[in-house]
């Protein structure tokens, strides 16, 4: 019977075939323990001299890290082992041989391992990462298809650069300027008028030259846009949102956060809803906290936020910054018109900012008014105004950052291990 690890929980007591690659081994005289992966997960191998053929035991013993194998074995009960089963061998067929891999299970320089990274990908923490990865992306498709949003792509080739020139790439579009997405939001609000509740999943690109273990060159971003929805109401599908994905990657990722040693208690405290503190109580804790030179009308940087994220165990809003600092589109604040109704969602244990959001502005007049102040053309943006001239509504939205919640889920260090190929200031390869 074919089968593959994530699945032998089904054939106890029963022989089974897997396609697998050879990750470590070690022998012991008369036993040889394989490690296998199969891309579903890992499995030892047990071979025991006495109950195989010579041959295969000494096939066992001298196989080199990497080559694929169809192993043949009865699947056995283990509570030692996290996947809780093991494979007693039978025989083994090589498929390929692995000649001098370069991986091996010494240490490595970072540097080293992102220059392979194409191999890389194979150890079980990156594949750990990856599981944990694709889970959130799992489980952020069935939160917004269960609620009633639509899936709608937007361009990554536009001609228009909504938030600033200075930190997109540039590219020519035949014989016009265009750029590549630093996010799909323009495009998503138009989809709201149409859908009401919609989400896009795709790449963003920032020509931002940063080094920090928080930033990407390319990274992916989900951006939800509903009518109808105020600043208030998308605070609620924001939390909902991440309490989900959290939910969902404590259920079906136990093995791969138990891989990464994350500590799973604290992610059990996440759950909705989160705190919030305006923008002027932030300023205040951080004074408090000794940072004596922050003044009222600066953005926050990564200290900033990972202080404000030790007072709390959830993810913390940060709402109603100064409009000065914020985007265009941002509505202000009807009480208070210096500040606009938004929020950054920051992740506990210094991971900063997840999400950014904002109740969009909805009245023409006052768009047209942020056009002339920012420099915006009516022509690159014309659709755009007219989204508010033909029946505007109140609308919200906002953008996570998927590198960034994966890493603060599994606990890893640097952006660049949570993305099978990062683009950083310095690589491009592989």
């Amino acid at each position: 019977m074919k089968t593959t690890i994530d699945q032998v929980s089904k054939y106890i007591d029963q022989e089974v075939t897997i396609g697998v690659w050879l990750a470590n081994k070690r022998s012991s005289g008369k036993i040889a323990f394989l490690q296998l992966r199969d891309g579903s997960g890992f499995i030892q191998g047990v071979v025991v001299k006495a109950e195989v053929p010579e041959e295969t035991f000494q096939l066992a013993k001298n196989m080199t890290q990497e080559t694929s194998l169809y192993v043949t074995g009865v699947v056995k009960e283990d509570t030692r082992s996290p996947l809780g089963y093991e494979l007693q061998v039978k025989s083994i067929e090589v498929i390929s041989e692995s000649v001098d891999y370069p991986i091996t299970p010494k240490e490595h320089g970072t540097e080293f391992l992102m220059d392979h990274r194409h191999l890389w990908l194979r150890s079980k923490k990156q594949h750990a990462i990856m599981k944990i990865r694709n889970e959130i992306i799992r489980s952020t498709y069935d939160f917004f298809n269960n609620n009633g949003y639509v899936k709608i792509d937007p361009p990554i080739l536009t001609g228009s650069a909504a938030e600033g020139t200075t930190e997109l790439f540039h590219t020519q579009y035949f014989d016009e300027e265009a750029y590549l997405s630093q996010s799909g939001q323009l495009y998503m609000e138009a989809a709201a008028m149409a859908f009401g509740k919609v989400f896009s999943f795709g790449p963003t690109f920032r020509a931002e030259k940063s080094k920090t273990r928080r930033h990407l060159i390319e990274f992916w971003m989900i951006e939800p846009e509903m009518a109808f929805m105020d600043h208030e109401d998308s605070l609620v599908v924001q939390e909902q949102y991440v309490s989900y994905i959290v939910k969902s990657v404590l259920e079906k990722c136990k093995i791969e956060l138990d891989t990464l040693g994350r500590d799973v208690e604290k992610l059990e405290k996440i759950q909705a809803p989160f705190p919030r503190i305006t923008y002027d109580e932030a300023i205040e804790l951080l004074k408090e906290n000794g940072f004596d030179d922050v003044e009222w009308g600066e953005d926050f940087g990564a200290p900033h936020e990972t202080a404000i994220a030790k007072s709390f165990d959830k993810p913390v809003f940060i709402t109603h910054y100064p409009a000065d600092i914020k985007a265009f589109y941002m509505k202000p604040d009807p009480d208070r018109p210096e500040v606009v109704l938004c929020a950054d969602l920051i992740a506990p244990e210094g991971y900063g900012e997840m999400i950014g959001g904002s109740q969009r502005i909805d009245d023409l007049e006052l768009m047209e008014k942020r056009y002339k102040e920012h420099n915006l053309t009516s022509d690159a943006y014309q659709w755009y105004l007219e989204l508010r001239k033909y029946g505007s509504v109140p609308h919200s939205g906002f953008g996570l950052g998927l590198e960034r919640t994966v890493a603060w889920i599994s606990g890893v260090d640097h952006v660049r291990e949570t993305i099978p190929f990062p683009r950083l200031l310095n690589r491009l390869y592989p």
